[in-house]
């Protein structure tokens, strides 16, 4: 069935709801763009279309004109393993590995002049970072804070190294690749400074988690703060998208932005499919995909209600007004969508006239019959990328990740807890805010894990939660397993140790110490 919407009528993106589309992102290429929008304060620059491909032959090449001029040294002799560390260190690719299709997409993101040296096309993140720096002017000190250490070691007046910032190997030899580019990039009219995070409350968050980060900035390299910073980013992305899931609907029908947020999940730290945790864990990850319809269509009802009022997608105002006229529809709604959907129904065959009529029967008014008509030739193609989006920015299957998914269909998706992701979690709420200052403190098991739960919804011993309040022993031995597993996984990683039986020196301790 052929179903002929106009351009306006296709595209689900909003960038008022959330700035990026549905489609498979790579987190390195969010990071790489969102520098560029840090850089020019929430533009895109086109880049010039006579800049060539750029591979590891133009990085060697660079090498050898600094050791011509005396910068580096030792690189003719030693051209294998300069190759091997642009690979391995300087370098993301697509397709690594592949011999006859790997290509280098950008500089690793660890320098805010990174996005200066990329291939256009496989550096593509669908405006994910759009999403991220909207986020980040939640709290514009923490935005600069961000951008000033991602520009250390370099001078952007003089376009110059400024070594006295104590680099790390990589990022020098980062800088020196960059020093030596100059692609040009042509100015445009886009930004998003009018838009601000609809979850206003979950952007917040995510700068607190940043701002703590950057607490660590002189006590650990360089190289693993960013990698702290690309972890923490992809999860609050995707909490950022499940939250928009479970509250949108809930927007729609109350018209306002203003909803109680009681979403939360459960998560399996036992890494056992088959485990009495799987199960539950499963439940909410089935919920979160039984829900991605309801989002798309809101999606869609608060894109139409633009459309009938003439607005614009580049002004937070403008999606107030539109939850308003949808909760109250006013006189003269219903006539625009009814000509909407006589458009629409008139251009389809005589056939499928009588299967959308058979469709719609039981819709109410011709808002609803068009909203109907909208998902009968998107919806299916929408849940499918959002599904692919959630579990691309919950990094499923990865140390990174909080969601995993086996091959058989006997062990579907579940929320999980990777452990590099918990130990980023437990980095951050080590440190414990004191008159503008952090300092680092010790915490129980109880206390951790208390801990998570308040701040990202994140349930690891479900015991004290209202919906488990009437529990099975089952439930109750799993819980037991759950917290248990969650234990060996702190031990893991480095942060727990109970050797004595004394349960006062059974805690978390900070990693690294901070007294002021």
């Amino acid at each position: 069935m052929a179903i002929k919407l106009n351009k306006e009528e296709s595209v689900l993106r909003n960038e008022l709801i959330y700035a990026g589309d549905a489609k498979a992102v790579n987190i390195d290429n969010v990071l790489v763009n969102l520098f560029m929008l840090l850089k020019h304060n929430g533009m895109r620059p086109r880049q010039r279309s006579r800049v060539k491909n750029i591979d590891l032959d133009t990085f060697q090449r660079v090498f050898e004109k600094l050791e011509k001029e005396g910068l580096v040294s030792g690189f003719s002799e030693n051209k294998e393993a300069t190759e091997l560390w642009l690979r391995s260190n300087l370098a993301n690719m697509v397709y690594r590995g592949n011999l006859d299709k790997e290509k280098i997409s950008s500089l690793r993101p660890i320098h805010l002049e990174s996005y200066r040296v990329r291939n256009g096309p496989q550096t593509r993140d669908y405006n994910t970072a759009d999403q991220v720096y909207l986020m980040l002017g939640a709290n514009p000190t923490v935005k600069e804070d961000l951008k000033n250490f991602l520009m250390e070691g370099w001078d952007d007046v003089t376009s110059n190294i400024n070594i006295s910032d104590g680099l790390d190997v990589d990022s020098l030899g980062l800088l020196h690749i960059i020093k030596n580019f100059n692609p040009g990039f042509l100015d445009t009219n886009s930004s998003l400074n009018q838009i601000k995070p609809l979850l206003d409350t979950q952007a917040k968050l995510y700068c607190d988690d940043v701002r703590r980060l950057l607490v660590y900035k002189r006590k650990i390299p360089r190289n693993v703060i960013v990698d702290y910073l690309k972890t923490i980013t992809s999860f609050h992305l995707s909490v950022y998208v499940q939250k928009l899931v479970y509250l949108l609907p809930q927007m729609i029908e109350k018209g306002t932005i203003y909803c109680p947020d009681h979403w939360n999940i459960v998560i399996d730290a036992t890494d056992n499919y088959e485990g009495k945790m799987a199960k539950i864990a499963s439940d909410d990850a089935a919920n979160l995909t039984n829900s991605v319809y309801d989002y798309v269509k809101a999606t869609f009802q608060i894109n139409a209600a633009l459309r009938r009022l003439k607005l614009e997608k580049n002004d937070s105002a403008n999606l107030d007004k539109a939850l308003k006229v949808l909760s109250e529809k006013p006189e003269g709604f219903e006539i625009y969508f009814e000509t909407q959907w006589d458009n629409l129904y008139n251009s389809l065959e005589e056939d499928d006239r009588e299967l959308i009529k058979d469709m719609v029967k039981y819709e109410d008014t011709y808002f609803d019959k068009y909203i109907q008509l909208i998902l009968k030739a998107r919806g299916a193609y929408q849940y499918k990328y959002h599904v692919q989006l959630i579990d691309n920015l919950a990094q499923k299957n990865t140390e990174r990740g909080f969601m995993s998914q086996g091959r058989s269909k006997k062990h579907p998706r579940r929320f999980v807890l990777g452990t590099r992701l918990l130990e980023t979690i437990v980095q951050i709420l080590v440190l414990e805010a004191e008159d503008d200052q952090f300092k680092t403190k010790t915490l129980s098991i109880e206390e951790l894990i208390e801990n998570i739960r308040d701040r990202y919804g994140l349930i690891i011993n479900g015991l004290p939660e209202e919906r488990f309040k009437d529990a099975d022993l089952n439930t109750h031995l799993a819980f037991k397993e759950n917290v248990e597993s969650f234990k060996m996984k702190l031990r893991q990683i480095g942060f727990y140790n109970d050797l004595s039986d004394a349960y006062i020196l059974q805690r978390i301790r900070p990693r690294y110490e901070l007294k002021d």
